[in-house]
């Protein structure tokens, strides 16, 4: 264990509570909807009655975009992007690179949605950037992970904030790791009896030491998303390539060689597909073909990792004969130790490496990264209470962010399944979730004290969980558990038992704080496990 004197500790200490308060609120919200997005595909799943089990990529494909290719103009031919939507339907993206107005490389084509059964949904012609927003059948996963990524901030000050919240929860992990004298000792030493401030820090102490790994790699990889497309690649752009953003993304993802522009007719997209599952084991997440109808034609097909590994795994394959060609590096020509380091990114800060194993793992980390983020602030204040009035604004203000955020969270997944059959949810998930926000905070004011403020947050977000299964089947009529378990999809049932336990737990906890008339001078730690 590092050892310092007693000037450096107290030092660290300083740096541990000042880099958590100032971005504690905001840590702890982009912590929590990233430990509910790594259940955002399930969510998903369960939101919008999805049934289908097999993918798009394990059925016949290969005439579809034949017969999409027939309809598309010819200058959005010069590459197709494929990938699932909604039930296990088929998204397919014919675009031609351009640069807009401002000289920033983007795409431009026709958009096709697709059913699990090959039918059309919809077709759009646009730009990249307003082609792919929030649809209304995943308005509820796409909500979750766009709060995760950028806390609906406009690009790309939504990704630099996100960014700089990464390094504050690096430095607050070093420095917390720094101020633990006895770090094995914490890890087990947990006392029960005492005054409640000495025992939340025990509470708090442990958690932390224990998800102290995790948050370094959660940090860490989260910083390097956030940074890599806002700064890291128009520096490097700027720097080698004279600010040219494609052709800095050709030299590292491209597929080098001599170009043939001779038209060509594709080969057959089924014997592709069914050889990257049969080399890899798991079906493409993301088909992409470059020089369509070309015959220099390349069609990459992406993969998580195998089962066992981290790294994920991308297959390059001609496009005019069909035939594999090689295993494709995530970054460069040849593979290299940082082509590995980037690809294991994604799978570290998602934790979908090891399928629903991983993910159980992963949001149990989270959700006691959530827990030290928040006591840690907790016991920052009742340190201080007495020295400044408005301290005591901020202890309710972390009860409403700490309590509101999960509030606001399940009222707009009830706004969702309420709204789906409607075709309004994209608006109505995000407006629900700012009333849930707002009523929170005129919560906050109204309150007598910080404990009744606690107990009528937990209250409300119990009662809205209990009432989700209840919207789901027979508001957006969504399958039974029968229908879903049979279809394939346990975890429509394992939602809406997960969502019932909470919801009957944090109700229950209510009532029983809801008769006193007193309360303890601590804060009210218990609201935390909420």
């Amino acid at each position: 264990m590092i050892r310092l004197d007693k000037a450096q500790t107290k030092a660290m200490v300083a740096v541990h509570g000042w880099s958590g308060i100032l971005l504690g609120l905001l840590l702890y919200a982009v912590v929590l909807t990233g430990t509910a997005a790594v259940f955002a595909h399930e969510i998903g799943a369960w939101s919008a009655g999805h049934v289908a089990s097999h993918s798009a990529f394990e059925q016949p494909i290969d005439q579809t975009l034949r017969r999409l290719t027939a309809q598309t103009p010819a200058q959005y031919r010069e590459a197709v992007n494929l990938w699932e939507t909604g039930d296990h339907g088929l998204g397919v993206f014919f675009h031609r690179h351009e640069v807009d107005a401002a000289g920033v490389a983007t795409e431009a084509g026709v958009f096709y949605q697709l059913d699990n059964v090959g039918r059309i949904l919809n077709r759009t012609t646009g730009n990249i950037d307003n082609l792919f927003g929030p649809r209304n059948d995943d308005a509820l996963s796409t909500f979750l992970i766009d709060t995760h990524v950028r806390l609906h901030v406009p690009n790309p000050w939504g990704l630099l904030l996100t960014g700089i919240v990464g390094l504050g929860m690096l430095v607050a992990a070093i420095s917390g790791l720094l101020i633990h004298r006895h770090l094995f000792k914490d890890i087990f030493t947990l006392r029960r009896r005492g005054s409640p401030v000495l025992v939340n820090r025990d509470k708090h102490s442990v958690a932390g030491t224990w998800s102290l790994p995790f948050a370094f790699v959660l940090a860490f990889t989260g910083s390097f998303f956030s940074f890599y497309g806002t700064i890291g690649v128009p520096v490097v752009a700027m720097a080698a390539f004279s600010g040219d953003v494609e052709a800095l993304q050709h030299a590292v993802f491209g597929n080098p060689g001599t170009p043939d522009p001779r038209p060509s007719n594709m080969g057959n997209l089924d014997r592709i597909t069914a050889d990257a599952i049969a080399r890899t084991g798991e079906t493409p997440t993301f088909v992409a073909i470059e020089n369509f109808v070309r015959a220099d034609a390349t069609v990459t097909s992406y993969h998580n990792p195998k089962s066992g590994d981290l790294e994920p795994v991308a297959l390059l394959y001609s496009g005019a004969t069909a035939q594999f060609v090689r295993a494709k590096p995530q970054v460069g020509a040849q593979p290299s130790a940082g082509g590995t380091l980037v690809g294991i990114m994604g799978p570290l800060h998602f934790g979908n490496f090891a399928g629903m194993l991983s993910k159980a793992i992963w949001f149990g980390l989270g959700f006691a990264m959530c827990y030290v983020t928040y006591t840690g602030m907790r016991l920052w204040v009742v340190r201080r209470q007495g020295q400044a009035r408005s301290l005591t604004w901020l202890e309710r203000t972390l009860t409403v962010v700490g309590l509101g955020l999960p509030l606001g969270l399940v009222s707009a997944a009830a706004a969702f399944l309420v709204t789906t059959r409607l075709g309004s949810a994209v608006y109505w998930t995000t407006a629900a979730f700012l009333i849930a926000a707002s009523a929170a905070i005129l919560i906050g004011i109204v309150a007598r004290n910080n404990d009744m403020l606690a107990t009528w947050l937990k209250a409300a977000t119990g009662l809205v969980m209990l009432v989700l299964p209840l919207l789901r089947l027979f508001v957006a009529d969504g399958p039974g558990w029968g229908e879903a378990v049979g279809a394939g999809q346990p975890v429509i049932a394992a939602l809406d038992l997960a969502f019932a336990t909470g919801g009957a737990w944090l109700v229950a906890q209510s009532r029983k704080a809801w008769p006193r008339r007193s309360y303890p001078a601590g804060p009210a730690m218990d609201a935390v496990a909420a």
